[in-house]
């Protein structure tokens, strides 16, 4: 009789259910809790960003594949990965519509809080991958204009539509952040970035919260009009005073829209297939059920009660992680009511 692998999986992964008993054995453990003891025996490890799958976790494990259900794997030591012949998989541009329509209704949101009117203003977009593209597309859409700074992109497909990061700080009066976290990116929102934004100006992040320096937003806040933030340094033990100066602050669920998970746990249970020769798996789809109807001119007020989560955390930020782990999955616009969206 083959042996089936043993699986660790983040308990907070949804529809591993779809993996059969007879493929493999999983154990489902919070992430945080992920160490060595808990993967003594596993064959494969399903994660998120809360486990640091490095040396310390993986040496002398039997760890031949990491699926991480997330954009990102700055949390993976890829090297010794690569040296270790571990696989490991990933889901870019799983929760890029989430994301784009939580940077676009906390934005109304912030917008109605001042008073101030969205249309003629310019968007800077920093990061134009699978989430910033689908923000440029949205802002367009919606006739707001924008400015694009993406330095790999204008670099492997030439300059023009794009601009260097000191233009779209002087020029822009919202910036959002959607790059990844590496080292040119960590902390790249210093004194110097804030110094350089346009008086009044709104900054949104909900790429990671390690590519702000908090303490340079907290000095630079009173110079600007909004500060809107999803992605915290030292998550989850989050920083109170950085905090206090959040218009709009949420509990890194920016992302968190039930599409998002599906494509997420579809690519990694896909490439989990792929890794042990499960053939009835490789092109396994998620069904979920339809989203309910919302019409266009309600999809940023009535979609995400974002002040709902705003207003939870404030009340008790060391709760950061209880909050998100208990979020309920928003659902995404569908193609017809995108298509109807207006603002300007």
């Amino acid at each position: 009789m083959k042996k089936i692998p043993n699986i660790v999986a983040d308990d907070q992964i949804p529809f591993l259910e779809n993996i059969p008993e007879s493929f493999a054995s999983i154990t489902r453990i919070p992430g945080h809790l992920i160490d060595r003891q808990a993967i003594r025996n596993a064959h494969a490890l399903l994660v998120r960003t809360r486990t640091r799958c490095d040396d310390s976790l993986l040496e002398g494990s039997s760890v031949s594949f990491i699926g991480s259900a997330t954009i990102g794997t700055d949390h993976i030591d890829m090297s010794y990965c690569k040296w270790h012949n571990i696989t490991v998989a990933n889901a870019p541009g799983c929760n890029a519509g989430a994301v784009m329509q939580y940077v676009f209704t906390a934005l109304t949101a912030w917008a109605a809080m001042t008073k101030t009117d969205l249309c003629g203003k310019t968007l800077g977009v920093v990061g134009v991958g699978n989430v910033g593209k689908k923000v440029v597309c949205l802002a367009e859409k919606l006739g707001v204009k924008t400015l694009l700074n993406d330095p790999p992109r204008a670099l492997a497909e030439g300059s023009a539509g794009f601009v260097d990061l000191p233009f779209l700080l002087k020029h822009a009066d919202i910036v959002t952040l959607h790059v990844p976290l590496a080292p040119d990116t960590r902390g790249m929102a210093d004194r110097k970035f804030f110094s350089s934004m346009k008086k009044g100006a709104c900054l949104v992040n909900t790429s990671r919260g390690e590519v702000v320096d908090e303490e340079a937003l907290k000095d630079a806040a009173k110079n600007l009009g909004g500060i809107i933030l999803d992605v915290w340094q030292n998550e989850p033990k989050i920083d109170t005073e950085t905090l206090k100066i959040a218009h709009i602050a949420t509990p890194h669920i920016a992302g968190y829209s039930l599409e998002g998970k599906r494509n997420a746990s579809q690519t990694v249970i896909r490439s989990l297939a792929a890794h042990f020769g499960w053939k009835e798996l490789e092109k396994h789809s998620i069904e979920i059920p339809p989203p309910p109807g919302v019409p266009a001119d309600l999809l940023f007020t009535h979609c995400f009660p974002i002040f709902v989560e705003d207003k939870q955390l404030r009340s008790a930020p060391r709760q950061f992680e209880a909050f998100r782990k208990a979020y309920v999955y928003r659902r995404e616009w569908t193609p017809e009511q995108y298509r109807h969206l207006t603002l300007c």
